[in-house]
């Protein structure tokens, strides 16, 4: 009867009409009232349940600290959790914590292996289904989300978030050991490691380590071969784009790093780098036999072959 009672009590609110109910057919038919607070209106108890996801759009779970709204109270705990940096999820075997069970649940495939969101195009494997949607962008060439600043188009609203702090100057990402900001969350983890000396990516051919995923991808180019990148004036391929961008200077004569104590100029930042070493008279590779020190690294690698002679 109560169903009925509310699908009536539905039907004539969407006809911009409200009737309430006598107080004596309430006693009759045991039906209790309840007002909304939002607007006022009347309805039994369970019509409240649903009612007031007309107002919230299907959240009515506000956070107190910031306004937020969410579909569910689970969502908004674990939501309140990046308020109070609260993790109370933790990683057995690692130590890491987490905000949410969801985050701990995809961290532990890095140490499962496991990998159940498969590509249904190429049949390459993921840990979780938001790196999944990414990758099928690859297939798709999709680009949906698009800066507003610049008009540059991303796979993904997060890359587009990290791509924007470009513009912004935003970092809101510190390292706790030397204090210095970065843009995005992975940027600051690969920083952590030029502190740690962590090289998580190893490769399996040369067993050489790496501290950063996209570092080992170029090195393993050494040992395929893989030169994806073309010269469209001569030709020349080159395993990444940054040497292809600095071969193509020789093509147009561009010399844009330029030393601000001789005004020297250079075609590559590196070239650069190593030249200013003639002023400063800097020295950072170190002998460790006998303790002489070098201007550049491929000074050392020669000095060490005359230890290794005698």
């Amino acid at each position: 009867m109560e169903d009925k009672l509310c699908e009536e009590k539905i039907k004539c609110e969407t006809e911009s009409q409200v009737i309430d109910f006598p107080e004596d057919i309430q006693k009759e038919k045991g039906i209790t009232l309840y007002y909304c607070d939002i607007c006022n209106k009347s309805l039994s108890q369970k019509c409240g349940l649903t009612h007031k996801l007309i107002h919230t759009r299907g959240k009515p779970c506000n956070s107190d600290v910031s306004g937020k709204s969410l579909s569910h109270k689970s969502s908004l705990i674990s939501h309140k959790h990046i308020h109070t940096k609260d993790k109370p999820y933790h990683c057995d075997i690692c130590d890491k914590s987490f905000s949410e069970n969801g985050n701990l649940t995809k961290h532990k495939r890095i140490h499962t292996g496991e990998k159940p969101y498969h590509c249904d195009i190429c049949g390459k494997s993921f840990s979780d289904s938001s790196s999944l949607s990414r990758h099928k962008h690859i297939h798709t060439r999709e680009r949906p989300y698009h800066c507003d600043i610049c008009g540059k188009s991303f796979p993904a609203p997060r890359i587009l978030t990290i791509h924007t702090r470009v513009h912004t100057g935003e970092k809101p990402y510190h390292c706790d050991i030397c204090c210095k900001s970065f843009p995005s969350p992975s940027i600051l983890a690969k920083h952590k490691r030029v502190h740690t000396g962590e090289k998580p990516y190893e490769c399996n051919i040369c067993g050489k380590s790496f501290s950063v995923k996209h570092h080992l991808m170029i090195h393993v180019r050494i040992h395929t071969g893989y030169k994806p990148h073309r010269c469209d004036v001569c030709g020349k391929f080159f395993s990444q784009n940054s040497h292809l961008t600095a071969h193509k200077r020789i093509h147009t004569g561009e010399k844009p790093f330029r030393c601000d104590i001789c005004s020297k100029s250079f075609l590559e930042s590196s070239e650069l780098t190593r030249h200013k070493r003639t002023h400063t008279g800097e020295k950072p590779y170190l002998c460790d036999i006998c303790g002489k020190s070098f201007s550049q690294k491929g000074y050392l690698t020669k000095h060490l072959g005359i230890h290794k002679q005698q």
